[in-house]
């Protein structure tokens, strides 16, 4: 593990969930949140090593290693709750926490009931570096900081929260009654905080009814100071169009491009992000779903841009259920079999002009090895 690690969690989950969690909990929760891997489909055992969490967190005392069998307990103590349309979920964060004695290993796993919001997100979801939040002095700010990444790519360039609410997601409901209190140990601090080691700042408006503050006004920005160079050039070929991209737009990219990884445990470049979300009409959702036809084909995908635009523009269906001697196989051609240009769909992906280039005909199983 490594402050380079990526935390991951969907957005429902941040802004729907409400939980108190100390500074060193919140630290643990989030470096194992990191350990989980995008193509995981359920929640591991995962490995902790106790002296690499006490590095990570800056604590050379090793007499406090004996504090994370400690953390750990009350961890499994404290419930909280997510709600969820009609559904008030209370759950806990872990469901084990296993000790070896003389190997400085924990083995820690998440409770099941957190999968829907950490496992296999194709839908919003906020990602950020361990590192952002490290090191950070005060529980609030990091709750601040995931409140306010969460909503980093709105239209609108600000995000408007009501101080009853925004007490109630960082769990400080009755610890500042006094607004002035509030402002200053919760608001403050996290703004003075995410300026100084986060990869956003915040400027906020307070909004008032008479003489009450009643919401709140937060202005979200990059901070370039800490801004990764890999993540602002996410490809040579966009390079220059990075200033000008639509927020919106580059984060259905990159759920595009996450979902691709998760299938076929590859990195696509943001050029065929665009062209997939092109042949989609924007609509991720749209994607998802022939992404989950073509997974269903059980076979090794040679071209899966290529196959998934063609799905997209030709809307395949879900694979029919065909029954023979040897029981029930499922088949992707739910659909009329059509001749494609290879070389031309593949040109045209790319953006290059294909005239000049001789044609040759391919079918839809070229796509697939049998």
């Amino acid at each position: 593990m490594n402050k380079d690690y990526i935390v991951k969690k969907s957005n429902y989950f941040i802004m729907n969930s409400s939980y108190d969690l100390s500074l060193q909990e919140q630290k643990l929760i989030l470096t194992l949140a990191s350990m989980v891997q995008p193509q995981d489909a359920e929640f591991k055992a995962y490995n902790f090593k106790i002296n690499e969490f006490m590095k990570l967190l800056e604590v050379d005392d090793k007499s406090k290693y004996t504090e994370i069998p400690q953390i750990t307990k009350k961890l499994m103590q404290k419930v909280f709750e997510i709600q969820e349309g009609d559904k008030l979920i209370q759950t806990a964060w872990l469901s084990s926490a296993i000790y070896q004695k003389g190997t400085g290993m924990v083995t820690l796993k998440f409770s099941p009931d957190l999968k829907p919001y950490m496992l296999q997100l194709s839908k919003v979801f906020t990602r950020y570096k361990l590192v952002n939040i490290l090191s950070m002095k005060s529980k609030y700010s990091i709750r601040l900081y995931e409140i306010l990444k969460a909503n980093e790519f709105k239209k609108q360039d600000y995000i408007e929260i009501e101080v009853e609410d925004l007490r109630r997601l960082v769990k400080a409901e009755n610890i500042y009654p006094r607004y002035n209190d509030f402002k200053r140990f919760v608001i403050l601090q996290a703004q003075k905080e995410l300026k100084k080691v986060s990869d956003i700042s915040f400027e906020f408006k307070e909004i008032k009814t008479g003489r009450k503050v009643t919401s709140i006004k937060f202005f979200i920005k990059p901070n370039k100071k800490f801004k990764d160079k890999n993540e602002i050039a996410l490809d040579k070929d966009n390079i220059k169009k990075q200033s000008v991209e639509d927020p919106e737009e580059m984060e259905k990219i990159n759920i595009v491009k996450e979902s691709i990884k998760i299938i076929e445990k590859v990195d696509i470049t943001t050029l065929e992000a665009k062209k997939i979300l092109a042949a989609a009409g924007g609509d991720i959702i749209k994607i998802t779903d022939k992404i989950d036809i073509i997974k269903k084909t059980n076979k090794e995908i040679r071209n899966l841009v290529g196959l998934l635009i063609s799905a997209l523009e030709k809307d395949y269906k879900q694979p029919k259920q065909i029954k023979g001697s040897k029981g029930s196989t499922s088949t992707f051609n739910d659909y009329e079999q059509r001749n494609y240009d290879f070389d031309a769909l593949e040109k045209k992906l790319l953006g290059w002009n294909s005239s000049s280039e001789s044609e040759e005909e391919f079918n839809m199983a070229d796509f697939i090895s049998s």
